[in-house]
C-alpha cells in the first residue's frame, strides 16, 4: 500500500478524553475513531490488525477440530428466557421490540443460541463431540464505557462451545481450548498469565482467565512468581498477614465497653488502643431475600464471589439500615455476632483459633471485648476474604503479588446448566436420553490488540508484534523527489510485494523527520530507510522496538528484510 493513498489520520496531540495508553495510541495512530459512548469505528490500520488476529484465532481453532459458524446478533427474548439469563443479565442486556411488540435482545454471548441449534440437530451420542465457534459482534449496555476499546458497548468476540456426552469429554475439550488459547496469545506476541477464575453469570464448575498485566486493566490477579500460583482476586486464596498483636491468652468473659460515636474499625481500634487485626468486622447482607451475617478480621475485605459461593445465592446486597436494626437492635457500627438468633452466620477462616477479640455489642455506642469464636458465638467456617497485600501462599509461604490486569480470554466448564434449562439431550449408547455437557470459551479480539499496545509502546508510539501489526515493514525514502531514491524505493516495494512481504510504502513528499515520526507512531515493526548510503549500495533496516539500526545490502534487501521479519515473528510455545 502507498501511504499517499492510504487513510491514516495521525494526530500529533493526545486527545483529552483518552486516559489509558492503548486508547491514546490507537486514536493518535489513526486506528480508531469514536462514534458514541463505548462505540468505535475501526479504520484501515485497525481493521488490518484485527483481521490478522482473527486469522491466528481461526488457524488455531481449526487445528483442534472446531467448526466456524456465524450466528445472529439479534435474538428472540424467549431463547434467553429459557436459560433464565434474560433476567439475570439485567440492564447489561440490550433489549428492544420489533414492530409487532415481540421482545428481542442483542447477543452479548451465544450460549443460548448455540444450545438452541444443538437441541434441534443433535440426536445421538454418535454425533458427539462437537466444537463450534464464531467471531461475531457482541453487545453489552455498559453503564460506564471508558478506556477506549477495553470497556465498550459493541465489541468483537471469538466464542466457541463444546458439546460432549460426559465430564471426561468436557475435560478433553477444555484442555484443547486451553492449549489453543496459549498458542493464539503466544503467536500474537503477548505476555500473559492463565489464572483460576470465577464463572459468574456464565455458570459452571471451572474456569480460567488469560490476563495481561497493565495499569489499564480493571481486574486484579494474585501471583506467586516462585511457585507459579495465579488466580483472579475474586477467587484467590492465601495465608493472611499475622495479627499485629497477639491475642490475650487468658480465658476471659465478654466485657461491655462504651465506645461513643466510634463506628468504623479504625475509630474503634484507635479508641481502644488496639490493632485493627484484633477486631471482628460484622457485615449484614441480604442473600436471596434472607439476611446473612459475614464475619471477618477487622483489616480484611469481603470477597463478594466467595460470599456468593458460600451461600449459594443467586443475588445479594447490603442490608438496609431498617433491616439491620430489626435484626441486631442496633445501627451499623455497633454490630456483632454474640446473642444473634435465627440468622445464618458465616465466619472467615482467618478468625479460626483467635481469642479475646472485639466486636459490636448490638447496642449503639457499645462494643464487646474478649469475644472468642466458637465459645461466644457459633457459625459456618468459610474462606470469605479477599487476598491482601503482604499475604503469602498457603502451602509454601512464598510471597504473593497483586497485579492489575486486563482479561483477553476466558474458558469455562459450563456443565449441564444450559442442557438442563433448555432441554439439550441425546441418546447414549444404551438408548437412554442423556443431557449434553458443555463448555464455553471466549477471546476479546479488540482486547488482544489493546493488550499489545499496552505492552509495547513508548512516548513515540506503538511497537506491535510483527504477527498482528497492520504492516510488517514501512519503506521510507528520505527524499521522494530524488529520482535515484524514488527508483530504488519503487523497485524494492515491487520486490517485497512479490516476495509476500506486507509492506507500506511511504511515498509522501514530506521531510524525513515527519515520516519517521509517523512510522514510529503507527507501530510497524521494521522501517527501511533509503537515503544517502544508497550510493554505496546500502540501506538502513531499523527495528522499531529496540531502535537498533542495521545496514543491509540494497541487492540483498528482500532476503535480509524477510529474515528479520521471521526472526521477530512470535512463535507458539505450547
Amino acid at each position: 500500500m502507498l501511504w499517499s493513498r492510504a487513510f491514516i489520520p495521525t494526530l500529533r496531540e493526545t486527545p483529552a478524553e483518552a486516559e489509558v495508553v492503548s486508547h491514546q495510541m490507537l486514536l493518535r495512530a489513526g486506528y480508531i475513531r469514536q462514534l458514541g459512548a463505548g462505540i468505535y469505528n475501526y479504520l484501515y490500520l485497525a481493521q488490518r490488525s484485527m483481521l490478522k488476529i482473527q486469522q491466528i484465532i481461526r488457524e488455531e481453532m481449526d487445528a483442534i477440530g472446531a467448526q466456524e459458524f456465524h450466528l445472529a446478533a439479534l435474538n428472540p427474548a424467549e431463547v434467553w428466557q429459557e436459560s433464565g439469563r434474560y433476567d439475570v443479565m439485567g440492564d447489561n442486556l440490550f433489549r428492544l421490540k420489533d414492530r409487532y411488540g415481540r421482545p428481542l435482545c442483542l447477543g452479548m454471548t451465544h450460549e443460548e443460541v448455540m444450545t438452541f441449534i444443538a437441541r434441534g440437530e443433535l440426536r445421538s451420542y454418535k454425533q458427539l463431540p462437537q466444537i463450534w465457534y464464531q467471531i461475531q459482534t457482541k453487545f453489552r449496555d455498559e453503564p460506564r464505557p471508558k478506556s477506549g476499546l477495553l470497556r465498550v458497548r459493541q465489541f468483537l468476540m471469538k466464542d466457541s462451545y463444546s458439546f460432549d456426552l460426559g465430564p471426561e469429554g468436557l475435560d478433553i475439550a477444555y484442555e484443547k481450548h486451553r492449549i489453543a488459547y496459549c498458542r493464539i496469545f503466544d503467536r500474537c506476541g503477548l505476555e500473559y498469565v492463565a489464572v483460576e477464575a470465577h464463572s459468574g453469570a456464565m455458570g459452571g464448575s471451572q474456569s480460567q482467565e488469560f490476563m495481561v498485566a497493565t495499569e489499564a486493566g480493571e481486574d486484579y490477579v494474585v501471583l506467586c512468581r516462585q511457585t507459579g500460583y495465579a488466580a483472579n482476586l475474586e477467587k484467590a486464596v492465601s495465608r493472611p498477614v499475622p495479627p499485629q498483636a497477639p491475642d490475650p491468652a487468658e480465658d476471659l468473659e465478654p466485657e461491655l465497653v462504651h465506645t461513643p460515636d466510634q463506628k468504623t474499625i479504625e475509630e474503634v481500634a484507635r479508641f481502644l488502643a488496639l490493632a485493627g487485626t484484633s477486631l471482628i468486622k460484622t457485615l449484614c447482607l441480604i442473600a436471596d431475600s434472607r439476611p446473612v451475617v459475614a464475619l471477618l478480621r477487622g483489616d480484611h475485605q469481603l470477597s463478594e464471589t466467595k460470599f456468593q459461593s458460600a451461600t449459594g445465592c443467586q443475588e445479594f446486597r447490603p442490608a438496609h439500615p431498617e433491616e439491620i436494626r430489626e435484626l441486631f437492635g442496633a445501627s451499623a457500627g455497633s454490630l456483632g455476632p454474640v446473642g444473634l438468633k435465627d440468622v445464618r452466620i458465616l465466619v472467615d477462616e482467618a478468625l479460626r483459633g483467635r481469642r479475646n477479640m472485639v466486636c459490636g455489642a448490638n447496642r449503639d455506642g457499645y462494643h464487646l471485648k474478649n469475644v472468642t469464636p466458637e465459645e461466644d458465638f457459633q457459625g459456618e467456617w468459610h474462606d470469605l476474604r479477599q487476598v491482601a497485600a503482604g499475604d503469602t501462599e498457603i502451602e509454601t509461604g512464598a510471597p504473593l503479588e497483586i497485579i492489575k490486569c486486563v482479561e483477553i480470554g476466558h474458558i469455562f466448564k459450563l456443565g449441564y446448566k444450559y442442557a438442563h434449562a433448555m432441554g439439550l439431550n441425546v441418546l447414549d449408547q444404551n438408548g437412554v436420553e442423556t443431557p449434553v455437557i458443555m463448555g464455553s470459551y471466549g477471546i476479546g479480539v479488540e482486547r488482544v490488540l489493546c493488550a499489545a499496545v499496552e505492552l509495547y509502546s513508548d512516548k513515540d508510539g506503538m511497537s506491535l508484534p510483527v504477527s498482528i501489526a497492520p504492516f510488517e515493514v514501512v519503506l521510507t525514502p528520505v527524499k521522494i523527489s530524488d529520482p535515484s531514491l524514488r527508483e530504488a524505493a519503487d523497485r524494492l516495494y515491487s520486490d517485497l510485494r512479490a516476495a509476500g512481504v506486507d509492506v507500506l510504502y511511504d511515498d509522501r513528499d514530506l521531510s524525513p523527520g515527519v515520516k519517521f515520526k509517523d512510522a514510529d507512531l503507527i507501530g510497524i515493526p521494521f522501517r527501511v530507510n533509503i537515503g544517502r548510503k544508497l550510493a554505496e549500495g546500502k540501506l538502513e533496516l531499523v527495528d522499531r522496538r529496540t531502535r537498533a539500526m542495521t545496514e543491509i545490502s540494497a541487492d540483498g534487501a528482500v532476503a535480509a528484510i524477510r529474515e528479520a521479519i521471521e526472526r521477530a515473528r512470535p512463535q507458539a510455545r505450547h
